[in-house]
């Protein structure tokens, strides 16, 4: 299972960008996905920056597997589970 969070609508609003990083977190945990695409879009970058503050926070790191930042598309963020 995949689940995909787009922030294109809610970028200028810190307190939606939150909400919507640990809701598509926590719905992860609960449906176990493996696979969670997160698209910030390119633009200066500050979003992206953002979610991956975001994902390297303590409790967030404690539940995903890996994260991947693709090289050539800076306009989505993997994140991977491994569920056992």
């Amino acid at each position: 299972m995949k689940l995909v969070l787009d922030l294109h609508d809610i970028y200028d609003d810190s307190a939606k960008i939150e909400r919507a990083l640990q809701g598509v977190i926590d719905e992860a945990v609960r449906t176990r996905a493996k696979l969670v695409e997160i698209i910030p879009g390119k633009g200066s970058g500050q979003l992206r920056k953002r979610v991956l503050r975001f994902l390297d926070r303590k409790d967030v790191k404690a539940l995903v597997h890996r994260v991947e930042k693709d090289q050539h598309n800076h306009g989505h963020v993997l994140v991977h589970f491994r569920w056992k």
